[in-house]
């Protein structure tokens, strides 16, 4: 019996995520960027998907995936991630796409630029494919950010907060966006970068005002 098999015959599909409590030094994170369609899964689809894990406060450059998904009609959102259908062709099926995602965040906390849209998207492929919802533990770079400025009184804008615009406060350099990998890989960076300015916290400290 595989891995999902297994999964299956559960109630629900555990991902063991670490517990709430756990030092956010001893968390290992697994960074999250999707390209979509639109904004809304239940009307939109995923495009494609970038992850890469960071252990021991290091980017794991080594378990860094980037996945293509077959079979989707990208439309006008090619004008914003650059990939036409044609670009899709060999990419592998979502469940498939889905499930190597599911494995890597196994034991790991998600992390995102602006969770919610990762969140919602996974979940609802979840959902489709296998029937449950996977309960992650979930770090927001946004949203650190957001908290950040406010305890600075500085009342952030939405263009304040977009990810090239947070990583140039930390003084990291400028990538090109709507790249599924690439987009990952700057929030594992920007998360770094923040982590060096925080003082001790648990990842429960880390979710407050996370809204997912």
């Amino acid at each position: 019996m595989g891995l999902f098999d297994v999964l299956r015959a559960h109630k629900w599909l555990d991902l063991n995520a670490p517990d709430p409590s756990t030092p956010i030094d001893d968390v290992e994170l697994l960074a999250v960027d999707m390209e979509t369609t639109g904004l809304k899964p239940k009307q939109h689809q995923i495009v494609s998907i970038g992850w890469v894990p960071i252990a021991n406060n290091r980017v794991q450059l080594s378990g860094a995936k980037y996945v293509l998904i077959k079979g989707v009609e990208v439309g006008n959102s090619a004008t914003i991630h650059h990939l036409r259908d044609s670009d899709l062709e060999n990419g592998c099926m979502l469940e498939e796409a889905m499930e190597m995602l599911t494995k890597d965040l196994m034991g790991k906390a998600m992390l995102a630029h602006f969770a919610p849209i990762e969140t919602a998207f996974y979940s609802h492929a979840c959902k489709q494919l296998w029937g449950k919802v996977p309960q992650l533990q979930v770090v927001d770079t946004f949203a650190l950010e957001r908290r950040h400025m406010e305890r600075m009184s500085t009342l952030p804008r939405g263009e304040d907060l977009r990810l090239s615009r947070v990583r140039s406060r930390y003084g990291l350099p400028n990538y090109r966006n709507h790249n599924a990998l690439t987009d990952a890989m700057a929030c594992a960076e920007l998360y770094l970068a923040m982590a060096a300015h925080r003082p001790p916290s648990t990842l429960k400290d880390m979710q407050k005002n996370l809204q997912i």
